[in-house]
């Protein structure tokens, strides 16, 4: 977002595209070295996309859809399928290659969220008389725990499935 934009951002675009940078950086410092994963980066990481997604489903569209009169936004749907992609890659252990499914999928997905007409700016306009009641609640979201990895057959199945369902495949 160039300094332009920012002048124009309201709070929820702001705030949740901070919050983006912030997840990126975690993300990047994940794997840097060699594709050698820092699994404290990575951890950092995962809780705070975890805490991310349950700001933007628990809240964020929720709010849109109650003041649309019940009618979610047309692109609910497809934040929500990306949401559980994302979810999904973090449960296995962390590698080079989910790691770059993880970005690929970020790098489209924040784009529908940041962009002109994106999430974020459709609900600044839609929520403006309750941005502060909104911001209020989105600054004190819960962390959210994070369960240990696990590389089970029955997990891995699940990623596959969860990937497919929102059109991405599987890494391998």
């Amino acid at each position: 977002m160039n300094a332009h934009e920012d002048r124009r951002a309201g709070p929820l675009r702001s705030f949740l595209t901070e919050d983006h940078q912030r997840l990126d950086a975690l993300l990047q410092a994940a794997l840097r070295v060699h594709s050698q994963v820092d699994v404290a980066a990575y951890d950092r990481f995962r809780a705070g996309l975890l805490r991310h997604i349950g700001m933007e489903e628990k809240i964020l569209l929720p709010a849109a859809q109650r003041l649309r009169g019940g009618i979610p936004l047309p692109m609910a749907a497809k934040l929500r399928l990306d949401h559980a992609a994302l979810a999904s890659l973090l449960m296995p252990t962390p590698t080079a290659s989910i790691i770059a499914q993880v970005r690929a999928i970020l790098a489209d997905h924040n784009a529908l969220e940041e962009g002109p007409d994106g999430l974020y700016e459709l609900c600044d306009d839609l929520c403006r008389s309750e941005n502060d009641q909104l911001m209020n609640r989105l600054r004190a979201a819960p962390a959210r725990q994070a369960m240990p990895h696990s590389d089970s057959p029955a997990v891995m199945i699940a990623v596959r499935r969860t990937l497919e369902r929102a059109g991405y495949h599987c890494p391998d």
